[in-house]
C-alpha cells in the first residue's frame, strides 16, 4: 500500500476519533445530526482499517518469531496464515474506499414494459415481474405493486412496482436495460422458437426533498379506469395522468379505486423519473436518460438472455452464462446480481490506479 494511501487511511481513522468526541456533548442539533451521518460512512473503513493493520502486525509478530528455534513451528503456520488473508482484508479497505453511489440504500421502483415479439413479450414481462417479486421476498423486502396492466393472454402490458428495503437500488440497479428470451411460446403450433424482448427500468425512489416539482409544471387529466381492475371501472374518474410540462414525462395510474391514492403513486413514479434524470445528467458514466436506460427494445440490444430450449440465462455484460434458468425464473438472481457488482466494483478500482 502506497504512503499517501496510509496517509489518507491514517486522516480517516484521526476524522472517526474526532467525530465520536464531537458526539460526546461537543455539538447538538444539526452539527450533531451531520457529524453522526458522516461518521456512519467513516466507520465501515475504519472497521477494515483497523482489521488489516492489526494483521500487519500480527504479521510482522509472526515473521520475528519464526528466527526464534523454539517458536519457529508455530510461527511458521500464523506467519503463512496471516499471509493469506492480508490480500482480501487489503482489498476490503479499498473496496470500503470506492466512492458510493449516492442512492445505493435507496428503494427502487422498478418498471417493466414487453418491447418486441407481441403477446409472447408480454407473457415474458409478467414472468420476469414475478421473478423480481420472489426476489424481493427473498431479501426481506416489501414489494407493492404500484400499476399491472395484464394483457388478454395474462401477459403485462406494464407493471410498475415499490420495493422497499436495505440496499435496494444497490442490487436491483443493473437490471436496468433489454432482457432477451428465446424460447417456444405456448401459441406457437409449428414448434418454433421465437426471440422476443422485454425493457427493465430500476429507479432509485427519491424524496420530496430531492426534486423541486412545481404545481404549475404539472397537467393533471382525472378519467375513468379501463380495463381489469374491479366494480370501480368505468364508473367514476379515479384514474389518473400527470404531465410534467418541462420535460414531457408522462405518468398514468389507474391501480387504485381513489382518485387521491392513484395520484399520490404517479406523483411518486414522476418524481423517480426526473430524479434519475437529474443523476443521468450530473453523472456522464450514466445513460443520458431512461430512454438510455432501457434502450428501444430492438432485439439487438439486450443485457440478458434467457434461452429456455438450453435452460441457460446468459448476461452478455460480464459473460456469465448459468444452466439454470428454472431456478432464476423463480427469482435467484444471486449468482448474477453478485457477479455485476463484483465486475463493477473491479473496473472502479481500476480507474484509480
Amino acid at each position: 500500500m502506497s504512503a499517501s494511501l496510509e496517509h489518507k487511511l491514517d486522516r480517516i481513522l484521526a476524522r472517526a476519533e474526532e467525530l465520536r468526541f464531537m458526539l460526546s456533548g461537543q455539538v447538538s442539533g444539526e452539527a450533531f445530526v451531520k457529524a453522526s451521518k458522516e461518521l456512519a460512512e467513516l466507520e465501515p473503513i475504519e472497521t477494515h482499517v483497523i482489521a488489516l493493520r492489526a494483521a500487519e502486525t500480527a504479521l510482522a509478530e509472526a515473521e520475528a518469531l519464526r528466527a526464534d528455534p523454539e517458536m519457529r513451528e508455530l510461527a511458521e503456520a500464523e506467519y503463512h496464515e496471516l499471509k493469506q488473508k492480508l490480500p482480501a482484508l487489503d482489498m476490503a479497505v479499498r473496496l470500503a474506499l470506492l466512492p458510493k453511489d449516492e442512492a445505493d440504500d435507496r428503494s427502487a421502483i422498478l418498471e417493466i414494459r414487453p418491447a418486441a415479439g407481441g403477446d409472447e413479450a408480454g407473457l415474458f414481462a409478467a414472468e420476469l415481474f414475478a421473478a423480481y417479486q420472489k426476489y424481493a421476498q427473498s431479501q426481506g423486502w416489501r414489494f407493492e405493486v404500484l400499476e399491472y396492466n395484464e394483457s388478454e393472454l395474462g401477459g403485462l402490458k406494464e407493471a410498475m412496482a415499490e420495493i422497499r428495503g436495505k440496499s435496494v437500488f444497490s442490487k436491483l440497479k443493473f437490471e436496468s436495460g433489454v432482457h432477451r428470451v428465446q424460447r417456444v411460446p405456448a401459441t406457437e403450433t409449428q414448434g418454433r422458437i421465437h426471440t422476443s424482448t422485454v425493457t427493465v427500468a430500476v429507479l432509485p425512489e427519491a424524496e420530496e426533498v430531492d426534486v423541486a416539482i412545481n404545481e404549475a409544471d404539472l397537467r393533471i387529466d382525472v378519467y375513468r379506469a379501463s380495463g381489469a381492475g374491479g366494480q370501480h371501472v368505468n364508473k367514476t374518474e379515479s384514474a389518473v395522468r400527470i404531465t410534467h410540462l418541462p420535460t414531457g414525462i408522462v405518468v398514468a395510474m389507474q391501480e387504485e379505486r381513489s382518485q387521491h391514492k392513484n395520484r399520490a403513486k404517479a406523483m411518486k413514479i414522476l418524481r423517480a423519473r426526473l430524479y434519475e434524470q437529474q443523476r443521468a445528467s450530473a453523472d456522464a458514466t450514466r445513460a443520458a436518460d431512461r430512454k438510455g436506460q432501457v434502450g428501444t427494445g430492438d432485439r439487438s440490444e439486450r443485457i440478458r438472455t434467457y434461452n429456455f430450449p438450453q435452460g441457460r440465462v446468459t448476461d452478455h455484460r460480464i459473460n456469465l452464462t448459468l444452466h439454470k434458468i428454472d431456478r432464476v425464473m423463480l427469482g435467484e438472481f444471486d449468482e448474477i446480481i453478485d457477479a455485476l457488482i463484483a465486475e463493477d466494483q473491479a473496473a472502479r478500482l481500476a480507474a484509480q490506479t
